[in-house]
């Protein structure tokens, strides 16, 4: 499945470009991930965990360049930590230190919180941060988490 907003396309991850930018340091620790050591550490996160169903790269329609990821954890899933219902969610992402302060990863979640709740009929969608990580604390709050 492919979603779409003004500005990007989620879709499939790729290795190289993820890559790229989950490499720095400055962006796994604050989402709870270490940073990628290598090409091939990319390729089995992508195997592992981010070829889950409802898990999209985040990707700029101009350029074509994946610049993060955003997935939907649903309640039956191994990887999720909460007890939800089956009716719920919890949404996670992250993305690219040029990337940060436009926007971008605002309009992606927005986009998956519609999907969450118009095509899924999902019922609550929850999110969370670890502390210190204000810019997903904002994100978050720009998109009416509490």
């Amino acid at each position: 499945m492919k979603l779409q907003t003004k500005r990007l396309i989620l879709r499939e991850n790729d290795a190289d470009s993820l890559y790229k930018y989950a490499q720095n340091p400055n962006i796994g620790p604050i989402a709870g991930w270490q940073p990628h050591t290598s090409i091939e550490n990319s390729r089995e996160i992508i195997k592992n965990v981010l070829s889950a169903d409802e898990t999209y790269a985040v990707v700029l329609k101009q350029t074509g360049e994946v610049i993060g990821s955003i997935g939907l954890v649903m309640s039956k899933s191994e990887i999720n930590s909460t007890q939800m219902t089956e009716s719920e969610g919890e949404i996670g992402f992250w993305v690219g230190e040029p990337f940060w302060g436009q926007g971008l990863i605002l309009e992606a979640v927005c986009e998956l919180l519609r999907h969450a709740f118009e095509d899924l009929q999902l019922t609550a969608v929850w999110c969370g941060y670890y502390n210190g990580n204000e810019k997903s604390k904002r994100v978050q709050e720009k998109c009416g988490f509490a």
